[in-house]
């Protein structure tokens, strides 16, 4: 991780889960962490905690909800009169409420998962991408995604609803945004990291059962540390990681 020493990672979704443990790695492998989410108090107390003390200071947060254009553009005008730019973009921010696709009263939760799931990573990179772009620098842009966004699995009594469909666009734009990039002539990399099911709150209230094999938070962050850590000629375009044992 020597070349981002002191370099800007921007981590959407911070205040829990894969957001969370992504700022604790980054911060403590020497970059400056911006963490963007919706519960501000949430990633100025829990997510700060998570990180070594002597790290906290590499840490900075901002109020933004990725499903709001107008509230992206904002934290992005921040982040780039603040810090000077953006050099690692993860887009991490995501949901995953109960509904179907034919209930009656579930009008607004799909839009927010389309919001959320894939407006929300259209929007982040293009004002990362623009930034990049603009300091002619060759950041690194990574999504995560999930291994839904690939298949879809059958799980008795419970529906995928939209979330599966906003992963399979994210799966189809980061093959869109490499290719977009490219023509832009510039050697910025994107790179999307699926996981299998994660020990995470992303479904609410729902509990996750103790029975079932899952990926911890941390495991997805080393990930995208390792990512990270690709020479410039190197870009892992996708990454796939599955817990032992997931039956899916």
């Amino acid at each position: 991780m020597e070349r981002w020493q002191n370099k800007i990672a921007v981590v959407t979704g911070s205040s829990a889960g894969i957001g969370a443990a992504t700022c604790k790695a980054l911060a403590e492998h020497g970059m400056i962490v911006v963490g963007l989410a919706r519960r501000l108090e949430k990633m100025d107390t829990q997510t700060r905690s998570l990180i070594s003390e002597e790290y906290q200071k590499n840490f900075h947060t901002y109020k933004c909800d990725v499903g709001v254009e107008e509230s992206v553009k904002e934290a992005f005008a921040w982040i780039a009169k603040k810090f000077g730019g953006v050099d690692v973009l993860i887009n991490n921010a995501g949901i995953s409420p109960f509904a179907t696709l034919v209930g009656s009263e579930n009008s607004q939760t799909l839009q927010n998962i389309i919001n959320t799931n894939v407006m929300g990573v259209v929007w982040c990179t293009r004002e990362a991408f623009r930034n990049m772009k603009e300091r002619n620098f060759d950041g690194h842009i990574i999504i995560v995604n999930s291994v839904v966004g690939h298949s879809v699995p059958r799980i008795p009594g419970f529906s995928l609803n939209l979330y599966a469909p906003s992963k399979h666009a994210v799966t189809a734009m980061t093959e869109v945004l490499r290719q977009e990039f490219q023509t832009q002539e510039t050697k910025i990399k994107i790179t999307s990291v699926s996981p299998g099911a994660v020990r995470t709150e992303i479904a609410g209230d729902m509990e996750f059962p103790a029975d079932v094999p899952a990926l911890e938070s941390a495991d997805v962050a080393d990930a995208i540390v390792y990512c990270l850590q690709t020479p410039p000629h190197v870009q892992i375009h996708e990454m796939t990681m599955r817990p032992m044992g997931e039956k899916y």
